[in-house]
């Protein structure tokens, strides 16, 4: 359990912060005593989310299209007007969608790619300056796995994240020496509303994709949340550089588990020893 006021005082912006993950974690940073900014694209949801935070410290929403690096340069002079200073960026803003690689076109290329990675790189850059100028600061970017292991229908979105995966490790070593810690977290599956509507609304759906999780169940917001409020508060001021996993071990196995399983190579569940030995 982290103590309430974790984050007090300190200043964090979330992009993609209006639903989701990025609500979740907007939450979480409030909770424990942060201002928070909330950014994207659609202000009137925004403006929403930002009065349901539930902590003491200030909430904002600012329209911003983290693709256009003038945009993203002025919603850090809106922070700057208002608080003064920025403490934590959280990179949560994300486009995707499923499509075969030989149908894509440049312009659907390109849309991934500005916000995942260009905007991704722009808002680290402003708050980076801000950070490396106040001695201290962290970076908290959103990936996936198939960053590196590739994901089949993804490619605009996984070619994307590997690139934010690589700033991430870049800039850990580069602004080390500054105060300023730049790590990601890598969620596996997250059952949301959004998620649940959009990629897995069926039942056959869900059970498919769990049999690949050795956790046997969907991560949650708050879990995703827990983690990066780790990240931003004082107790990971010595962690720099890294990607954090949270998908109960399907990256490892993938999909390897259920396949054992099923030729009956182990159970589910351990049985026991009987007492007259192996």
């Amino acid at each position: 359990m982290f103590v309430r006021d974790l984050l007090k005082e300190r200043v964090a912006v979330v992009t993609g912060g209006g639903t989701g993950i990025g609500l979740a974690i907007a939450e979480s940073l409030s909770a424990h005593g942060a201002h928070v900014v909330l950014a994207a694209r659609q202000l009137e949801r925004l403006e929403a989310a930002a009065a349901g935070l539930p902590g003491p410290g200030r909430a904002l929403a600012v329209r911003a299209d983290v693709s256009e690096p003038e945009e993203v340069r002025s919603l850090f002079e809106r922070v700057d007007s208002e608080f003064g200073r920025v403490d934590v960026l959280v990179n949560n803003a994300a486009a995707n969608f499923i499509r075969p690689s030989e149908t894509l076109t440049p312009v659907r290329w390109r849309k991934v790619v500005d916000i995942v990675l260009n905007g991704t790189f722009y808002c680290t850059l402003e708050a980076g300056r801000r950070m490396i100028r106040q001695k201290a600061g962290r970076v908290i970017s959103l990936v996936a796995s198939y960053a590196w292991t590739g994901g089949p229908g993804l490619l605009p979105s996984a070619s994307a994240k590997a690139g934010v995966v690589a700033m991430t490790r870049t800039l850990g070593v580069e602004w080390a020496a500054h105060g300023v810690c730049v790590n990601a977290v890598c969620p596996g599956l997250v059952d949301t509303p959004q998620s649940r509507e959009r990629l897995w609304p069926q039942d056959w759906m869900r059970a498919a994709l769990l049999e690949g999780v050795p956790a046997g169940r969907f991560g949650t917001e708050e879990e995703v949340a827990s983690l990066v409020l780790y990240l931003a508060s004082p107790m990971a001021g010595y962690m720099t550089g890294e990607v954090v996993v949270m998908d109960g071990g399907q990256s490892l196995g993938r999909g390897a588990l259920a396949l054992i399983r099923r030729a009956g190579v182990i159970r589910r569940r351990p049985q026991a020893l009987s007492q007259g030995g192996p």
